[in-house]
This record gives structure tokens, C-alpha cells and sequence, in this order.
């Protein structure tokens, strides 16, 4: 048996490892390329965040497959590493670094954030479902629940009885957003100046995308975490609330 053969089959035995060793090594390049090509303007996570959607992407090409890279079997491991259990349990486990203190400080500013963060987004998707030629109250709320966010989106969707294609469209959006908040952030984080809790807290609630605001924080200042997942969490769970609900008679009696 060649050397090669006996290397794959202890990474496909192997594959958790084996995902953690592709993302550090990413990780690594990543940072690299931010040090020494872009001289710091363009931060690390942005560039592995970059590279993650590249290799997706040429893995769904090569497998034909529907999860990317991971339908390659030596790094089947990354589905495990990046499902929905590891994202859930890394969300909730950030709570516990979080400073309540600071969370009872943003007060009233914190639940306002998450009300205008929510009725913004879902406005925004919505105006867009209408243009491109939704018409009824479910679909337009479907794709504005999407808008708030991924989840909120199906679980808006499935609530109302709407097409399994609306569902998609409002999975899509979300995922773009939760996309376009991890890495521009990063890009603007000298211009929007995220510097305490109370601003991680506020920035959470009105962008409200759990991975997109973690992974924004977590460029600009890990300690911050914590207050941006806290309230994009509550952000998430007011989206599953009021938009099969209140923003659908809303909807409803517009159109």
C-alpha cells in the first residue's frame, strides 16, 4: 500500500482532526496573507472567511454534492466541525463570557436596537419580495422573515403553509446577509469604532445575524463575543415571535 494511500485513509479516519487541522492551517495563511500582503487592512478573518467560501465552492463542483468541501470524504469532517451542533454550542458557550453587568447597562438601548434592527431588516426583505413580484402576504413576510435572518426565515415560512421554494429564497437571503456582516465588518471596524460592550450589545441587536455579528466581533475584538451574540440571539428568537405573528397581519393589511 503507497504512502498516499495510507495517509488518506487515516484522515478519513480521523476527520474531526483532520477538520481542525484544514481550519488552523487556514486560520494561519489567512492571517498571513492579512500581515504581510495587506499590512493589516484587510483582516484575517475576512481572508479565511474568503477561503472557506472558495473551498464550498470548489467542492460542490468537483462532488456534484450539496454540502461542498465536506462531500469530499478526506474532509468529511468539516460538516461536523461546521453544523448546526457546533455553531449552537459555541453560541450558547460565549454566554458565560459575558459580563452581565454590562448587559443591564445597555438598557433601554439594547432592547431598541433589537426592535429597529428587526422591523429594518424585515422591511428591507420585504420591499425586495414585493419588487420581485411577490404578491401575496405570506410570501413577502416569508422573504422579510429571511432578511432578519436564516432561521427566522423557514420558521416564518413553514408557520405560514408557503411554497418550499419561498423557504429557500428566505434561507438564501439570510445566509447572504449573515455573509456580507462577516466580512465587511471587519473592513469598516476603524469607521464604526466597536469598542466596548455596550456598543458590541447594540451592534448585535441591530444586525441580529448570530454567526455573521460573532464572527464581525470576533476580528475586532474577541472579548466582544459574548454582548454581540447575547443580543443577536434575542434578536433571533424576536424575529421567530413577531413575524409569523404581528409582522404578518401587518403585511397582511398593507397588501
Amino acid at each position: 500500500m503507497e504512502l498516499t494511500d495510507i495517509l488518506e485513509k487515516l484522515l478519513i479516519k480521523n476527520s474531526l482532526v483532520t477538520a481542525f487541522a484544514v481550519v488552523g492551517i487556514v486560520t494561519f495563511a489567512s492571517y498571513s496573507l492579512s500581515k504581510y500582503l495587506t499590512k493589516g487592512r484587510l483582516n484575517g478573518s475576512s481572508i479565511a472567511i474568503l477561503f472557506g467560501l472558495l473551498m464550498a465552492y470548489v467542492g460542490g463542483r468537483l462532488t456534484g454534492g450539496s454540502k461542498g468541501v465536506s462531500d469530499i470524504p478526506v474532509f468529511a469532517g468539516i460538516g461536523l466541525l461546521g453544523g448546526s451542533m457546533m455553531r449552537d454550542f459555541t453560541i450558547v458557550a460565549t454566554a458565560f463570557g459575558a459580563d452581565f453587568n454590562e448587559l443591564r447597562r445597555s438598557g433601554l438601548a439594547g432592547f431598541v436596537s433589537l426592535v429597529l434592527g428587526v422591523l429594518f431588516s424585515f422591511t428591507i426583505g420585504a420591499i425586495f419580495a414585493r419588487f420581485g413580484g411577490y404578491t401575496s402576504a405570506e410570501d413577502i413576510t416569508t422573504i422579510g422573515a429571511g432578511a432578519v435572518t436564516f432561521v427566522v426565515g423557514p420558521i416564518t415560512g413553514a408557520a405560514l403553509g408557503v411554497d418550499s421554494s419561498v423557504i429557500a429564497l428566505s434561507i438564501g437571503i439570510g445566509v447572504v446577509k449573515s455573509i456580507a456582516v462577516m466580512v465587511i465588518t471587519p473592513l469598516v471596524s476603524k469607521v464604526i469604532r466597536i469598542d466596548t460592550p455596550r456598543e458590541a450589545i447594540i451592534f448585535g441587536g441591530l444586525l441580529g445575524t448570530t454567526s455573521g455579528t460573532s464572527a464581525a466581533m470576533a476580528a475586532i475584538d474577541p472579548a466582544l463575543v459574548p454582548y454581540a451574540a447575547m443580543t443577536s440571539t434575542f434578536y433571533t428568537g424576536l424575529g421567530c415571535l413577531v413575524c409569523p405573528s404581528v409582522l404578518y397581519f401587518a403585511v397582511a393589511a398593507i397588501v
